[in-house]
């Protein structure tokens, strides 16, 4: 009897075994997955959940413009972002942190599972400074703990400064001579020089965010970081979709696969272009009705037939997604010499080097980047305005589809300034509202954070936005 109670149960064990589904992941496929997630959720057009391109005024809408006119409350849009980042991409990350130390070390060395931590420190500052950069105070000591079910929210200012000695820590960590997580790296595919400059880069990013509100600090961070960031487009830290479903572009996705026609280019930024005949207009743009370039009027009800829309190569299913890029480490660097930081060169020479970076990334040549640079309106010695609105004006420009970065240096530089459309419900967002799940359920601690930043309303300033 004992042994037909074992045989049955044997079998129905393997009746039982999913033999399709491990039921234990590893870290290299918990990491690729959240390097996915993060590239979609910067890059994605979806309304429902990232607007950035709207904010920017790159893009304005057709039929539905309740976003275009600062509504992010209907489609609970703050919360859907905040979800993602939190569960789709920290979550994911701190689990494969913890399995890292448990792969088998006659497969995997210390010295690879140490460059895979620090691999996963680097996406984890990007995911919580984006963030901080959103919302301002968020959960961040107690955010991935499962037994605070209630986490309480951090200072901002201290997460930065706590996000940069992390991210200190894992540059140190790199050996660039090991391994790393190899192909379940889908985003640097396991080049452990890649993620030193990928981690200067965006230590030299975030620096410069702190120089209005700490500009000792701002001034170390940026020097110990500046010379060993990305130094060629060749360098540029891009995801690289796929032709073909599931893994394609998710612009694509949003407006070629679903047959959308919910977005045109801004007339904001298209008059820009226009006004400067930058070169990269037809890069960035199809031909309207007309066989020009225009924009629809932004915030206001736009015929799509009429107006430029998003080009064809954004919208080609295997098109990347940047999350930091060559162009945007000059113009870093053109500031912190405006600003008095040493990082070799000069403001002119670093602006220049941010314009060329970005017409040749979308395609444009040597000749027009010379013509265009030449022009007076455009040239740093005669363009109108300060330096903030020159290296601001710029930056813009060569931050187009990467909306999210465009929107912060739009609040950080305080330009272009942008106009509010006629029926905006809001003034300028310069944050997102906290989701309504934490008012709801966070109560006590959403209170403290909305009381401790100045009002939970997407006017209040954050931090590093002093001015």
């Amino acid at each position: 009897m004992l042994s037909f109670v074992a045989a049955c149960t044997d079998k129905f064990d393997e009746f039982n075994t999913d033999t399709k589904n491990p039921s234990a992941v590893t870290p290299g496929s918990l990491f690729a997955g959240a390097e996915r997630q993060l590239a979609d959720a910067m890059t994605n057009s979806n309304q429902n959940l990232n607007i950035f391109r709207l904010l920017a005024q790159q893009w304005t809408q057709t039929t539905y413009i309740d976003e275009s006119n600062y509504d992010l409350a209907t489609r609970n849009i703050p919360q859907n972002f905040w979800n993602i980042i939190y569960l789709d991409v920290l979550k994911a990350l701190d689990e494969a942190q913890k399995l890292i130390p448990d792969q088998n070390p006659a497969v995997v060395s210390e010295a690879t599972k140490k460059n895979q931590n620090a691999c996963a420190e680097i996406l984890i500052v990007y995911a919580y400074s984006t963030m901080v950069k959103t919302f301002g105070n968020i959960p961040y000591k107690d955010a991935l703990d499962p037994d605070k079910v209630y986490p309480v929210y951090d200072d901002a200012a201290g997460i930065y400064t706590d996000l940069i000695a992390r991210l200190d820590a894992a540059l140190t960590a790199i050996n660039s001579g090991e391994e790393g997580f190899g192909s379940n790296d889908i985003l640097l595919g396991g080049q452990m020089n890649h993620w030193l400059i990928f981690g200067n880069s965006l230590k030299l990013r975030m620096g410069m965010e702190l120089a209005d509100v700490d500009a000792g600090k701002a001034k170390s961070i940026v020097e110990s970081a500046a010379s060993k960031a990305i130094s060629s487009n060749d360098d540029n830290v891009a995801f690289h979709y796929l032709s073909a479903p599931p893994n394609t572009n998710p612009i694509w996705v949003d407006l070629v696969q679903s047959g959308r026609k919910d977005f045109v280019a801004a007339n904001t930024l298209v008059d820009v272009m226009t006004g400067l005949s930058d070169p990269r207009i037809p890069l960035f743009f199809t031909q309207d009705a007309q066989g020009g370039y225009t924009g629809g009027i932004y915030g206001s009800n736009n015929n799509y037939a009429t107006y430029s829309k998003p080009s064809e190569t954004i919208t080609d299913p295997s098109f990347e997604a940047l999350l930091l890029d060559y162009s945007e480490v000059e113009f870093l660097k053109a500031e912190a010499v405006e600003r008095g930081f040493a990082v070799g060169g000069s403001a002119e020479e670093h602006y220049n080097n941010g314009i060329r970076a970005s017409i040749s990334y979308w395609g444009g040549s040597d000749a027009q980047a010379n013509t265009y640079l030449s022009d007076g309106k455009v040239a740093y010695s005669t363009a109108t305005g300060n330096w903030k609105q020159k290296i601001g004006t710029q930056k813009w420009i060569a931050l187009f589809n990467r909306g999210f970065e465009s929107w912060t240096e739009i609040r950080r530089l305080d330009f272009p300034q942008l106009q509010l459309p006629s029926d905006a419900v809001t003034g300028y967002p310069n944050r997102y509202t906290y989701p309504v799940q934490e008012q709801n359920l966070n109560t006590q601690n959403y209170n403290q954070a909305a009381s401790a930043i100045g009002g939970d309303k997407v006017e209040t300033k954050l931090f590093w936005d002093k001015f």
